[in-house]
């Protein structure tokens, strides 16, 4: 299974366009490219081909990727609280005002992460799928695992 199976999967269970499924999909990857640390991120990317090229066209940390969240009190909020917790809060917290930038809600960004997680684990196994996200637990919480 390659990242363009999930993407399909998730965007026919979360009733979601392509575009706006593959932004989710990569911008959740990306947060974990960031977040989980070693081995274990690497051999999650390379059960999953394309997870990894996904990722980085959705970077979270890259220069603007969050510079279509309205600016504003969110954007200095992010701006403090990533410099202060560093790169590794910074990108969980882009990647959620990204996810909701996009304009879908919870429950729809939910949805789509369950679906991503089940797809994630079907390709890559669970063992390694919860590996990476015991790196990221509160990822968790904000995709509703």
């Amino acid at each position: 299974m390659n990242v363009q199976d999930i993407v399909n999967t998730v965007s026919a269970k979360a009733g979601l366009d392509e575009p706006t499924t593959e932004k989710v999909v990569g911008t959740i990857f990306s947060v974990l490219e960031h977040e989980a640390e070693g081995t274990s991120v690497s051999s999650f990317f390379d059960q999953i081909p394309g997870a990894d090229a996904l990722a980085q066209k959705y970077d979270v940390m890259a220069a603007g990727a969050t510079a279509n969240s309205g600016g504003g009190l969110l954007s200095s909020l992010q701006g403090a609280l990533g410099g202060v917790l560093g790169e590794k809060a910074g990108a969980l917290i882009n990647g959620v005002a990204v996810l909701k930038a996009s304009g879908l809600d919870m429950a729809q960004i939910q949805k789509a992460g369950t679906t991503l997680i089940q797809q994630a684990e079907a390709a890559a196994g669970p063992d390694l799928t919860n590996q990476v996200l015991d790196q990221v637990p509160s990822l968790r919480g904000h995709l509703g695992l």
